[in-house]
């Protein structure tokens, strides 16, 4: 089991950047793939980014490819999601969450942990 607690959110301004981390307890983090998933008030959740559990592959939602860069780092139990030229509708909340699964997926249902999920807010 693992615990995942996000960070790093905020109200920046369209073009701006955020870093998020996401820190999860537990010694067996890179066991786990990792995603980050965000959800706008009124819509469902989506996927952002995956990566796996040695960090050698990566995947990324098309809204967000060439902007955002999903990372790890196994030594100190964090993924990060780096966020650049934000625009007003990347606001929502942003959640990291980890699955079991070999592999990475965008599905939120194949992610069995979950964080309590950060805001950022990007204002025109």
């Amino acid at each position: 089991q693992v615990q995942l607690v996000e960070s790093g959110g905020g109200l920046v301004q369209a073009g701006g950047s955020l870093r998020l981390s996401c820190a999860a307890s537990g010694r067996t983090f890179s066991s786990y793939s990792m995603g980050w998933f965000r959800q706008a008030p009124g819509k469902e959740r989506e996927f952002v980014a995956a990566i796996n559990r040695s960090g050698s592959s990566t995947y990324y939602a098309d809204s967000v490819k060439g902007r955002f860069t999903i990372s790890r780092d196994n030594a100190e139990n964090t993924v990060y999601l780096q966020m650049n030229s934000l625009k007003p509708e990347d606001t929502a909340v942003y959640y990291c969450a980890a699955t079991g699964k070999l592999g990475w997926s965008t599905t939120p249902r194949m992610y069995a942990y979950w964080g309590q999920g950060t805001q950022v807010t990007v204002s025109s």
